[in-house]
């Protein structure tokens, strides 16, 4: 499993052919092929390439297990 800075996730944010990965809770998730996140944007809430940690705990109107979706392709170094 990859490990990632928080810089490095920023690289994917789904524009311009870049993957999109997002990070909740350490774990980074491909949700490029993800009709919910065109052009890495989530409903015009969320962009890809951050952690959303905060964000989903605070506003998400689903449960985080929505992400189980999608594969895990690495963890947040510490």
């Amino acid at each position: 499993m990859q490990e990632f800075t928080l810089e490095e996730v920023a690289r994917y944010n789904g524009k311009n052919g870049e993957k999109a990965y997002v990070v909740y809770n350490d774990k980074v998730y491909d949700v490029t092929e993800s009709g919910f996140w065109s052009e890495g944007e989530h409903m015009g809430l969320h962009e890809s390439g951050n952690d959303l940690t905060n964000e989903l705990e605070a506003e998400a109107p689903h449960e985080t297990s929505a992400l189980d979706a999608y594969p895990v392709v690495g963890t947040i170094k510490k």
